[in-house]
């Protein structure tokens, strides 16, 4: 949880950041940037549900670019480690094996290490433990990533509300107009509009960061299960 703090602190900072520099370069010139328009319309789509998801957006990019990085740092070469748990088990035997999982970084070796820990007590027993510790370390992959699933829904669901929210005022200033002309319901439609849009463009900005995570799980997990079995294989050989 550290992690997502610290990442949604830099995000922040970032955020503000590009606000500052909006602002300097709105006082530099009067042709209107991207970010300009941004910022203006932002404001025009009202500081309620806007500002809600704002914050969507950043806490969703905080947690998903924290999963990149862990799970980047638990992707390991399980055909290499193999082969050093292989050659250690041949040398020195399954402390050598276990050595050489504490010094590798990653889930895979987590594994291995839970499995030799069992070995002495038969290869069924560390298949077990493999099995068991396997759903212990895929839990810890899959930790958090339902949040971002979060934020992918309630940002559209922020902006329909404020939809509606717009329509409502729209909807008000006819009757206090007694009018119905375009000038009157202008502002609450353009509200309306803005709100929808930039709901959408979080939850397809944060969607495809979803799919990019859950496919690096997805490949890790294979590559945990493909490893299990070849590790059991080589415990029934070791054993012999």
């Amino acid at each position: 949880m550290k992690k997502v703090v610290n990442a949604l602190s830099v995000t922040g900072f970032m955020f503000f950041g590009a606000i500052q520099s909006t602002f300097a370069q709105e006082a530099a010139t009067e042709a209107k940037t991207f970010h300009q328009i941004l910022k203006q319309n932002f404001i025009d789509g009202g500081p309620g549900f806007m500002g809600i998801v704002l914050v969507a957006l950043i806490l969703g990019l905080a947690i998903a670019i924290e999963r990149i990085i862990y799970l980047n740092m638990a992707t390991t070469n399980t055909k290499k480690l193999l082969a050093s748990v292989d050659d250690a088990l041949s040398s020195g035997g399954v402390e050598a094996a276990k050595e050489v999982c504490r010094n590798t970084k990653g889930p895979v070796a987590s594994i291995f290490y839970q499995g030799l820990d069992r070995v002495d007590e038969g290869v069924e027993e560390a298949e077990k433990a493999v099995v068991s510790y396997g759903g212990v370390q895929m839990g810890q992959l899959e930790k958090n990533v339902s949040w971002i699933s979060l934020f992918i829904a309630l940002a559209p669901m922020l902006g329909f509300m404020g939809t509606v929210i717009g329509m409502i005022g729209a909807f008000n200033d006819i009757a206090v107009a007694n009018d119905i002309s375009p000038a009157v319901v202008a502002g609450g439609i353009k509200i309306a509009l803005l709100t929808t849009v930039f709901g959408l463009i979080v939850a397809i900005i944060l969607q495809i960061f979803y799919n990019y995570i859950v496919a690096k799980i997805d490949s890790i997990v294979n590559s945990m299960e493909d490893a299990s079995i070849s590790l059991v294989d080589l415990l029934v050989k070791y054993k012999k």
